[in-house]
């Protein structure tokens, strides 16, 4: 069985569960999950976690993300992206407003705020998904949900970039721009779009949409599903398979002695005694601190935590291989 994590780039038209049942025929193994949906009309970065790296689904699902998103601003939509149908249209408004009006706007959604999640999302409500009520004609009420915007900026034409460089009047010619967000989990770039354009007077939907990294996983190590495939039938994808421990490597390493072998193999809690790591004294962490661990043949085992009472590691995710 494959154990790690495949860095998939998702094309158009596919949804994150088609991801995953193309990859289950192209690895020949069933234990698969992806990380977090993205949306049909989505591209971009879609880590899969293959065997005992489903157990890091969940975690994976909380890093920071990052998008390219482009925006056409004087329309508003049900589905708050360009394929809904059109709600209004402001005409040429757009056309009125300055780019650094535009450019304020933008960087003022930067920052912890509360966002609507719309209606046309994956999200649940009394068991039945937001998308699915929202195609048979029934709006519900949703919560507002915090989310953090890290980085917002514009990515400017060259003729803007020039104009701005003379400090001269800049408006735009087409009513299409693109952003840049860094986010965290749980941000609608869709309804991000939509507010800003809002917040404008004019309207505004998101016309595409790039997903470019996810934690650190970004989206020039990532791979179509047919590179996946011609990869499986040359070099195998255990080469492209990123290791579990990746996810892991800010905690510091260490190996467990003869006598812990078989407590690690029962995923039991490890006396410090049993356990030997490249200068780094447990005696010396703090409660809590995680570790990675491993076998005696330098296979990651699983991340344990301190309980300095006890004097031991405590089991808190394993990957036994």
């Amino acid at each position: 069985m494959l154990n790690g994590i495949l860095i998939v780039k998702k094309e158009k038209d596919f949804t994150s569960n088609d991801v995953v049942a193309k990859l289950r025929g192209i690895c020949r193994q069933k234990k698969i999950g992806h990380t977090g949906t993205l949306d049909p009309n989505a591209e971009g970065v879609l880590p899969v976690c293959l065997g005992n790296a489903t157990k890091l689904c969940d975690m994976l699902t909380d890093r920071s993300k990052e998008y390219v998103a482009e925006m056409t601003l004087g329309i508003t939509s049900d589905t708050q992206d360009i394929w809904g149908r059109v709600l209004s249209d402001s005409g040429d408004k757009w056309q009125k407003i300055p780019m650094e009006e535009i450019e304020r706007t933008i960087l003022s959604f930067q920052g912890k705020q509360m966002q609507i999640p719309p209606m046309y999302s994956a999200l649940k409500i009394n068991g039945k998904r937001l998308y699915e009520l929202a195609r048979a004609g029934v709006e519900v009420e949703r919560k507002p949900r915090q989310i953090e915007i890290e980085e917002i900026e514009i990515m400017p034409s060259a003729d803007f970039a020039e104009k701005k460089a003379h400090q001269t009047a800049c408006f735009l010619t087409e009513p299409r721009l693109r952003i840049r967000v860094v986010c965290s989990k749980g941000t609608y770039i869709r309804t991000l779009c939509q507010d800003i354009g809002e917040r404008l007077g004019c309207g505004a939907v998101m016309s595409s949409l790039m997903r470019t990294r996810v934690g650190n996983f970004v989206l020039k190590k990532a791979h179509t599903l047919p590179e996946i495939e011609k990869i499986r039938d040359g070099a195998g994808i255990e080469s492209i398979l990123v290791p579990v421990d990746f996810c892991f490597q800010a905690y510091p390493a260490f190996q467990v002695t003869q006598a812990g072998e078989r407590f690690l193999r029962n995923g039991n809690e490890l006396k410090f005694s049993v356990v030997e790591g490249n200068g780094v004294s447990l005696r010396e962490a703090a409660e809590g601190d995680p570790f990675r661990v491993y076998d005696r043949q330098g296979r990651f085992c699983g991340v344990y935590v301190v309980l300095k009472k006890k004097g031991v590691l405590k089991p808190w995710k394993m990957f036994l291989p």
